[in-house]
């Protein structure tokens, strides 16, 4: 691994994880719960439980709805899915593929704190690079490694399949595993079901990265709008009241379109903007997530 890697982990360790260790209750090994496959016992439904846990012969015997509990597993299998694709990539540190950088690295040395094992699928359309789960530093350096190296040049005009990179996912993680997806969410549209599949068998949480300026276009006057996928470019005047009306109803409409999809196929799902402190997202994301399974 190079210099540059341990350099950023190290970084990162200091910076972000180190603050972390006083905010978070319990320590590194209570992040994420491992995902149990034996059966142990069932209890009365709450309004908090995941519906597809519902035993429905206990459900029609007592005439009300039971689950069913399973016995958690000590050592957790994660996946990282991550989105190197053209919307994704930026300039400079505050770009969305810095943001995802610097998460992925603290969410795998966060995972392989108490020896859990960690891989990675790194995804764009032309080019996929898959780390198989190890535990331990040098896999998160390993990782680091490989999210320094620049990221293939994207295909021209192209968008990025997200279908194919959650089928992958899918394919990848053959035992059950908890799958954390950072992306923009932005490609070809149509990839809800194959988010849908992935939940059914796999523990899934989405990780949004966002750019500010893509909830609130900045009033900058006559500016070039280029789309980041496939190089398209506009003038517009960012100052103008309809186009502003009219984006603010797109990005609202998009917010609430990718909030249904994220809950209908029972994913716990997560915004994280660029100029978010990495501290307060981990934690926000370690508090959300935990609220849902209880």
């Amino acid at each position: 691994m190079t210099a540059a890697s341990d350099r950023l982990l190290r970084r990162l360790e200091w910076q972000v994880l180190r603050r972390l260790d006083g905010r978070l209750q319990g320590g590194h090994r209570t992040v994420w719960r491992g995902a149990g496959l034996d059966f142990s016992d069932v209890r009365a439904y709450t309004p908090e439980d995941d519906v597809r846990h519902i035993d429905w012969n206990v459900t029609a015997r007592m005439d009300e709805p039971f689950v069913r509990q399973y016995t958690e597993d000590r050592d957790l299998t994660a996946w990282l899915v991550l989105d190197r694709s053209a919307s994704m990539r930026g300039t400079g540190r505050q770009g969305k593929d810095a943001t995802l950088n610097e998460l992925a690295v603290c969410l795998a040395r966060l995972l392989t704190y108490r020896g859990n094992r960690v891989g990675a699928i790194l995804f764009d359309n032309r080019h996929q690079r898959v780390i198989p789960p190890r535990t331990g530093r040098d896999q998160v350096l390993r990782l680091t490694h490989e999210l320094d190296a620049p990221a293939p040049r994207a295909e021209a005009g192209a968008t990025t399949d997200l279908s194919a990179m959650l089928r992958l996912a899918a394919a990848t993680a053959r035992r059950r595993s908890l799958v954390l997806v950072l992306s923009d969410f932005i490609g070809d549209p149509g990839w809800e079901r194959a988010l849908a599949l992935l939940s059914h068998r796999h523990e899934v949480v989405a990780v949004r990265i966002v750019d500010p300026a893509e909830l609130d276009l900045p009033d900058l006057g006559m500016i070039f709008v280029e789309d980041a996928e496939t190089g398209e470019q506009l003038l517009v005047d960012s100052g103008d009241p309809l186009l502003r009306r009219r984006l603010e109803a797109e990005v609202q409409a998009r917010e609430s379109g990718l909030a249904d999809t994220m809950n209908r196929a029972g994913v716990a799902a997560h915004r994280v903007t660029t100029d978010t402190d990495l501290v307060d997202a981990l934690v926000d994301m370690v508090r959300r997530t935990r609220r849902r399974v209880r």
